[in-house]
């Protein structure tokens, strides 16, 4: 091998983790951008970036709530519903708590299996100082009231497969048709 074809070659390899860096690269406005690490409801420990390449819906919650995070989870399974009904395959969902003070891992689990959530459901929790970055760059409003509960903002989110949020919904109770077409072109567009 001549000086000129080794001096190629190394320079050929000296890019090779630049041009997979760039592969791999999160876009700017990607929840993934966040440094977070979760435990679901089987306690398992994961990155938030793990998420990425597959769409989903994202929401906050308390799993000792009565009112309105019960209605978040409806929401969300008539979206889900109303996504296999068009065709279109199951979507994950990810439910962050923002109470982890209580929401334990077992609090997770006994929420999952109370609302009837399959494998594609995601019930989380984090250290309070995540929970709070994740609510901020999603644009979740939540504060702890004297009695222990939460006033909280309801939104519903479609994530796509790069972790850009594409459709925000308030809407609660029935299915918001902005979430359906968001979550089936996300399904559908490489991100």
């Amino acid at each position: 091998m001549t000086r000129r074809a080794a001096l190629r070659a190394l320079a050929a390899a000296a890019c090779v983790p630049l041009l997979a860096r760039a592969a791999v690269s999160v876009p700017e406005d990607s929840i993934y951008q966040l440094p977070a690490t979760l435990v679901d409801q089987d306690g398992r420990r994961f990155e938030l970036s793990s998420l990425r390449g597959t769409p989903l819906l994202f929401s906050m919650f308390y799993t000792s709530c009565e009112m309105v995070c019960p209605m978040i989870f409806e929401t969300i399974e008539a979206t889900r519903k109303a996504l296999r009904a068009s065709g279109q395959g199951a979507i994950n969902v990810l439910m962050l708590s923002f109470d982890p003070a209580r929401d334990t891992v077992e609090a997770l689990k006994k929420t999952a299996l109370a609302h009837g959530c399959d494998e594609h459901w995601t019930l989380a929790r984090a250290e309070d100082a995540t929970v709070r970055k994740v609510a901020a760059v999603m644009g979740v409003q939540y504060r702890k009231l004297t009695n222990g509960e939460f006033n909280h903002s309801t939104l519903i989110d479609v994530l796509d497969r790069s972790g850009r949020v594409v459709a925000k919904s308030g809407k609660l109770g029935g299915v918001d048709p902005v979430l359906v077409k968001a979550a089936k072109h996300a399904a559908t567009v490489e991100g």
